[in-house]
């Protein structure tokens, strides 16, 4: 069995597109092997920046014989029905073979087709690969058509075995496949031919190239904590930039340069950033003072002075860039120490979003909420207020302006130089946690009202504009911020009615798209020129009694608010399905407690739930949501057939049976149990008293017939089937429970 080795060699590919075209390459030659009949044992991808190569164990040789059978028409039926069968079966009617049916004589056709060599099925399959590669990116160059991510220079593709290799024969736009492929661009340019995979590692590591990017990758990290390691110093890690550098390179040779003593007092946070974005730097840190005193870079290639070249202009071009570092970071501060609100202020003239007015005016907003969630969070109203409308003034500083990632961290510097209390200038970084799913979620409470505040306004404006997500388009992170409500709420402990605090951020929302929209129309000149105030607006907003007419909603806006808070609880219980899978908490069990009372206050949704799922993960709770159902069904046609509802009556003088009578007292027992604690919100205690009617409910079926000809009886045991269900249905809803 052959093994095959494939390398596209080209001018060098982006690093962020390595991996996936790797991916692509193996997926789209496997795929195509297999469905031509090639089958394989293994097979593995390896990039470099100039070289994608594919390397396939144990190949068939050849395609295998392929016979099938088709059945064709009767026997005796029009020329031109059998002519076309013949056509499509590539036989002679000579070549037919005719068979008895039950159906009568019919025709049958048996097409062999025969297997191909593998190297002519590879050559099909890599051309096409070739033609139809999935770049995010790609260009045409010189005369050709052919399209690639960079200009394409060589193909090697080989089919190697005991007998030796051979070349398979292709040619792509001019370019014919070969078995020789080029080293290091620099080291060692010369091409060589190769005769396997192991062969082909070998001479390019002998070429100086490191065909691995994970050994290359590990190479770089070793080199440079041992180099750190050495000055007593330590390397701030930082996956994604050894990834990204080890898309670079070929070769990797890791050098270690100085930061200039000017720079060192910058903080730790802006020189990593500048080091990493502009010049793909790792940060090396003193861990006894957390200042960044060095820097990493990895080279490609290795010199005679050691990379001392290298660093001097590396060394150069960091300080030119630091330069700018430091004059944005003490500018900022000047404006910080002086008048931090002037930044809030600039924010008047940022447009948020056309339809929800401006940044300025969304910070109104988050304030106004922020004041009245700081008494359920634990927070001071009037810290709260004023971390809201401090913690997005670093937007306009000139720091984040040139590096938008360090906004919130520049502010909890900002904030802090202007005096302010380290709780408040806190806010500013945290209040955009969490920003995924293993994200920190903050736990100040004032970073917590305002990481609320912030969330929530984003979610009641964009419904309150009717921008919701629709399938798996999200342009504004709408599901992101409802994940972080939940963490906020569930990891913090916070008792929230959010059905009940969604209402003025709506309405806030919609009176500052409403400004925003007169805002447009007085800049086309389609109405008079009319001063608009959002301050002022919001001020009305959170003074007014009657909010809806103090800000003269209409009554369309006022009829349909309902309606709009009930589509984000909706949103907001989609996202807590997602979030509790993970815990194996199903659908329907949330659904089940989703239909209760209080489901728009998180935590006691999700303590239900959990209860609930913990119950029917238990043989006793799982046969009684069968006992419900069996009993809710008996219960349900009867009372649509008799035109009644059973719900008041049941007498325990007319039970029967034993089995009857101990389920009278099950019942009260239950109920006795359940009533004060779901008021207790102890729901653990609830489910389990819920469980303990299994044993009574289901001796009651075995031994009592429920429709029976004598009607008192009937009655009593269907209004005793109704305490089940009410019994039942005061912990969750459990006609919502599968199966």
């Amino acid at each position: 069995m052959p093994d095959l080795l494939i390398e596209l060699f080209s001018e060098e590919i982006p690093a962020r597109m390595q991996a996936r075209a790797g991916e692509d390459l193996k997926k789209r030659i496997t795929d195509g092997l297999v469905e031509a009949g090639l089958t394989y044992a293994g097979a593995a991808a390896l990039t470099t920046p100039r070289r994608l190569t594919l390397a396939v164990e144990g190949l068939l040789a050849e395609s295998p014989t392929i016979r099938e059978e088709r059945k064709g028409p009767k026997v005796g039926a029009p020329d031109k029905a059998i002519e076309g069968f013949l056509r499509g079966a590539g036989l002679t009617r000579d070549q037919l073979e005719e068979r008895d049916t039950p159906k009568g004589a019919v025709y049958f056709a048996t097409i062999e087709k025969p297997g191909r060599p593998a190297a002519k099925i590879v050559a099909e399959v890599l051309e096409a690969t070739i033609r139809n590669f999935p770049w995010p990116k790609s260009m045409r160059w010189g005369a050709g058509q052919m399209r690639w991510v960079r200009p394409l220079h060589s193909i090697l593709c080989i089919l190697s075995d005991e007998a030796g290799a051979q070349v398979v024969p292709l040619e792509v736009e001019g370019i014919t496949s070969g078995d020789t492929t080029a080293g290091h661009r620099f080291m060692a340019p010369d091409r060589f031919a190769v005769t396997s995979f192991e062969d082909y590692a070998a001479k390019l590591k002998r070429a100086f190239v490191v065909l691995s990017p994970e050994e290359r990758a590990e190479h770089i990290w070793n080199d440079a904590q041992n180099m750190a390691f050495a000055a007593g110093l330590e390397v701030v890690d930082d996956k994604s930039l050894l990834a990204e550098v080890a898309g670079l390179v070929e070769w990797p040779v890791v050098l270690m340069g100085q930061i200039d003593e000017e720079f060192l007092e910058l903080p730790p946070e802006v020189l990593q950033t500048s080091m990493k974005e502009h010049q793909k730097f790792f940060s090396v840190r003193n861990p006894r003072t957390g200042r960044i005193e060095r820097f990493i870079t990895v080279a490609n290639r290795e010199t005679a002075d050691n990379g001392a070249t290298i660093l001097a202009g590396n060394q150069k071009v960091l300080s030119a860039r630091l330069a700018d570092a430091k004059f944005f970071w003490e500018n900022d501060l000047r404006v910080a120490k002086s008048d931090i609100a002037q930044w809030t202020r600039a924010l008047e003239n940022v447009t948020f979003h056309n339809k929800l007015g401006t940044q300025a005016e969304r910070i109104d907003r988050i304030a106004a909420l922020a004041r009245e969630l700081a008494p359920v969070v634990g927070a001071d109203a009037d810290q709260a207020e004023k971390a809201a409308r401090l913690a997005k003034a670093d937007l306009s500083s000139e720091m984040v302006y040139e590096f938008p990632e360090l906004q919130g961290l520049m502010g909890r510097y900002y904030i802090e130089a202007a005096g302010e209390d380290a709780a408040v200038a806190a806010v500013a970084q945290e209040h955009y946690s969490p920003l995924g799913p293993s994200d920190d979620v903050p736990t100040a409470p004032l970073s917590v009202t305002v990481a609320l505040a912030d969330k929530l306004d984003t979610l009641t404006g964009f419904w309150a504009i009717d921008e919701k997500p629709t399938g798996s388009k999200d342009p504004f992170a709408l599901r992101r911020a409802a994940l972080g409500v939940i963490r906020l709420t569930l990891e913090n402990g916070v008792v929230l009615r959010l059905g009940e605090r969604l209402l003025n951020p709506l309405r806030f929302a919609r009176v500052h798209a409403n400004m925003a929209e007169q805002r447009h129309l007085n800049a086309s000149g389609s109405v008079s020129e009319n001063e608009v105030n959002s301050r002022r607006f919001t001020e009305l907003a959170i003074e007014a009694t009657e909010i809806g007419n103090r800000l003269r909603l209409g009554a369309g806006a006022q009829a349909d608010e309902a309606g709009l808070i009930e589509n984000l609880m909706s949103f907001f219980h989609d996202r807590l399905k997602v979030f509790l899978r993970e815990e194996g908490i199903r659908h329907d069990i949330i659904d089940a407690c989703i239909a209760m009372e209080g489901n728009d206050d998180l935590n006691l949704l999700v303590k239900r739930a959990r209860a609930l799922n913990a119950v029917i993960a238990t043989e006793d709770g799982e046969n009684l949501v069968q006992g419900f159902k069996r009993a809710n069904n008996i219960l349900s046609q009867a009372e649509e057939k008799d035109g009644v509802e059973y719900s008041y009556g049941a007498d325990v003088k007319f039970a029967e049976t034993d089995s009857e009578k101990a389920l009278f007292a099950a019942l009260d027992a239950a109920d006795a149990k359940i009533d004060p604690a779901l008021k207790a919100e102890d729901f653990p205690t609830a489910m389990a008293a819920m469980a303990e009617l299994r044993g009574p409910v289901d001796a009651f079926f075995e031994d009592v017939q429920v429709n029976t000809d004598n009607d008192i009886l009937r009655r009593n045991r269907l209004n005793l089937l109704s305490q089940i269900r009410k019994v039942c249905s005061s912990v969750a809803d459990l006609t919502r429970i599968e199966g």
